[in-house]
């Protein structure tokens, strides 16, 4: 349940995602981490998968249903059986 004191800060309104996502970060020698969408918003997306090495910071590129292009990790969270990680589309 959500705690009614911390109040929203998000800029945009999100929409479910669906499908799956591949992003592939860009440093050398990385591989493609697979997922699948959570959530869209005009200029991110949030992803669910299991690779825990992704940080905040890092510029990936992506492709979904919705979009493809290079995007920044914002944000990861270890979940108990997942990681989510948000992501904002860069120019």
């Amino acid at each position: 349940m959500m705690n009614p004191l911390v109040a929203e800060q998000r800029r945009e309104t999100r929409r479910q995602g669906h499908g799956n996502v591949l992003v592939r970060p860009e440093s050398p020698g990385s591989r493609d981490i697979q997922g699948r969408l959570v959530d869209v918003s005009g200029s991110g997306f949030r992803m669910a998968h299991n690779c825990s090495a992704l940080t905040a910071g890092q510029y990936v590129t992506f492709a979904h249903v919705e979009a493809r292009g290079r995007a920044r990790v914002v944000w990861s969270r270890i979940l108990e059986d997942t990681v989510e990680s948000g992501f904002v589309v860069a120019d």
